[in-house]
């Protein structure tokens, strides 16, 4: 799609499944990076022929002209901020409300933190029958050399997040199905399947 797009490819094929079996009416990612993701679901929504849309959240918004320029850019709305900030999330709350059906995808700080703070903000968002999506759980399962100088790491990462907060969430899900189907992924346990309305 011209931009970067910074995901393993088993889990992108897992994505264009799931948003064509799910047909989102909005579909909202934390962290854009150069924005490949975000113009790749526009083009999968594209290609359903409903009129969805894709929310991408970052603090940098170094690639957002590019992504503007883009023919897909039409069905992308980008906000500039962190992903829990409130007044982002206010925002984000504001653009779905009535959207339905909603997926969401966490890719942003990889914190232990700032993940369990993404996840209480915005699997409220997330309908029956959609997902809440966490990527680079695997930093769980490597080891820390892998991150140098990042601030996560083993312990602290994703995967700690999404196993504390399904302690207390039962509107979710782990789907392994999909793990066993991709045979590997960046998403261990962070296919989350919603399956209770809030």
């Amino acid at each position: 799609m011209g931009r970067h797009f910074i995901q393993y490819p088993q889990d992108i094929m897992a994505m264009q499944e799931l948003i064509w079996r799910i047909k989102p009416e909005l579909i909202i990612e934390t962290g854009v990076a150069q924005g490949g993701s975000l113009l790749f679901y526009a083009s999968i929504l594209t290609l359903i022929g409903q009129n969805g849309k894709v929310i991408g959240i970052d603090i940098c918004d170094h690639s957002f002209t590019e992504i503007q320029n883009h023919p897909m850019s039409a069905r992308i709305i980008l906000l500039k901020g962190s992903s829990t900030d409130k007044k982002t999330v206010k925002k984000v709350y504001q653009l779905a409300n009535n959207k339905k059906p909603i997926l969401v995808v966490l890719d942003s700080n990889h914190t232990y933190e700032h993940v369990l703070k993404e996840l209480e903000f915005y699997s409220p968002l997330v309908t029956a029958q959609s997902y809440l999506i966490i990527f680079d759980t695997i930093i769980e399962d490597l080891p820390d050399y892998f991150f140098p100088n990042r601030p996560w790491g083993k312990g602290n990462n994703p995967k700690t997040a999404v196993l504390e907060f399904l302690k207390k969430n039962t509107r979710f899900e782990i789907d392994k199905d999909i793990e066993s189907k991709l045979l590997f992924t960046t998403a261990s346990d962070g296919y989350l399947r919603c399956v209770n309305e809030n």
